[in-house]
């Protein structure tokens, strides 16, 4: 069943808002973790205690009305009785090994495990099958466990062993949490909302979107922007699993589900960087990667309304001939002798020269003006393309470049056919300080 994407976002939109206002300088972690519940990712938080990483956990759970919560803090002594549930006695009189899980992790629909890197090889081998599979192996049965969201926090990173690493890899959202920095925010935490949080959301909800986000394209472009990704993070020695890399699609697609499209597009990747760090001082390098690519990416989205590659051909191709064509005339003017042939194949490309300058640089600054216009109003625009985007102001520097580029391909134009046909192009002035 597709969900209704619209009741959906206001839905979503809401829940950000009230959450925003009780987890101060939270409001990209409260996307991201909305995104990975949808798509049913695991999330781990970095950072000190202190930093409501529990609290909001929790209040996540609540606006999905889950009373199936579950949660705990691990130590290198906590046993599996205490996340799995205790064994049956009535079980093992009859020999057989099974775990009584109802309030425990195996029955829970969302949970939270703090200090989870502190967990012992026992829990650890239970917790790999239930975060990938969502499988429990309660003694000889197999059983679904029905968690749809699981985040874990951890005032550390975990040591180099081959059980943590697994672990580790198992949370495709990873996210550092500081303390609060602004001063504004010191003056609004005495001032919290206290009033339970409503229930906006069901369990079908989620399952809604899921089914319909396998429905959803990736299309070409994307899958090698994916490609590009991984080479260019591999040349700076950052390897990912295929596991993780097939998960941050499955993101995309969710993404794409929610704001009711059937394709993912550049807007879709947005929360890329924070699925592709080992260790948080790797996100900036990795961020500046991811942002090379995304532009590209943009620029190649841009296409129709702005299709600045097929002007930098065309102003390309004529650049190459310029002196020829200059030559020509030259002659032409100085009554210099030349072969009939060469004259009226020079006349030719003169003239496919012309229509082919002025047509481009008319249609540029169309484009451009059309451009401007779609800029007034460029975080709504935005918001259109994905309304989880945090901060959409700062994607409006991208289109002012876009737009740049192509002011500065019109000049090459005006330029080039200035210098061919001492003249300006008729019908293509523009006001470039606007």
């Amino acid at each position: 069943m597709k969900p209704k994407t619209t009741q959906m976002q206001r839905n979503i939109e809401s829940a950000i808002h009230q959450l925003e206002r009780r987890f101060l300088e939270r409001s990209e972690l409260i996307r991201l973790l909305f995104l990975g519940i949808l798509s049913g990712e695991n999330a781990l938080l970095i950072g000190p205690p202190g930093t409501a990483k529990s609290q909001l956990a929790r209040a996540i759970s609540d606006l999905f009305g889950s009373a199936h919560w579950f949660d705990y803090l691990l130590t290198r002594f906590t046993t599996p009785d205490e996340i799995f549930g205790p064994v049956s006695l009535q079980q093992l009189k009859q020999d057989q090994y099974v775990r009584k899980t109802a309030g425990y992790l195996p029955a829970a629909q969302f949970a939270f495990l703090d200090e989870i890197f502190k967990a012992n090889s026992a829990i650890l081998n239970a917790l790999l099958s239930i975060l990938n599979e969502r499988v429990y192996f309660n003694g000889r049965e197999k059983e679904q466990v029905p968690l749809l969201f699981l985040i874990a926090a951890s005032n550390e990173l975990p040591d180099e062993n081959e059980q943590l690493a697994a672990l580790y890899d198992r949370f495709l959202i990873r996210y550092e949490v500081s303390y609060l920095n602004t001063a504004s925010s010191y003056e609004s935490m005495f001032n919290l909302p206290s009033e339970p949080l409503p229930a906006l959301f069901s369990l079908y909800d989620v399952k809604d979107v899921q089914a319909a986000a396998k429905q959803v394209t990736v299309p070409e472009t994307l899958v090698y922007f994916l490609y590009q990704l991984k080479q260019d993070m591999e040349e700076r020695e950052f390897v990912l699993s295929d596991r993780r890399w097939s998960k941050i699609g499955h993101v995309w697609r969710t993404s794409a589900t929610i704001n009711g499209r059937d394709m993912v597009t550049v807007w879709d990747t947005v929360y890329t960087p924070h699925l592709l760090w080992d260790v948080p001082e790797d996100l900036p390098v990795l961020r500046q990667v991811f942002e090379k690519r995304f532009t590209e990416l943009l620029k190649t989205e841009t296409q129709s309304e702005l299709p600045l590659r097929h002007y930098e051909q065309l102003a390309q191709k004529w650049l190459d001939k310029e002196s020829d064509l200059h030559a020509f005339q030259f002659k032409k003017e100085v009554g210099a002798k030349m072969g009939k042939e060469q004259a009226e194949q020079f006349r030719l490309m003169l003239e496919t020269c012309r229509t082919e300058v002025e047509e481009a640089a008319r249609s540029l600054k169309a484009k451009l003006i059309s451009w401007q216009q779609t800029e007034r109003d460029l975080v709504a625009f935005i918001r259109e393309k994905n309304y989880l985007i945090y901060q959409p102001e700062k994607y409006t520097v991208k289109y002012a470049h876009l737009r740049i580029e192509g002011e500065r391909l019109l000049q090459i134009l005006q330029g080039l056919y200035r210098t061919i046909f001492d003249r300006d192009i008729a019908g293509a002035e523009y006001d470039y300080t606007l």
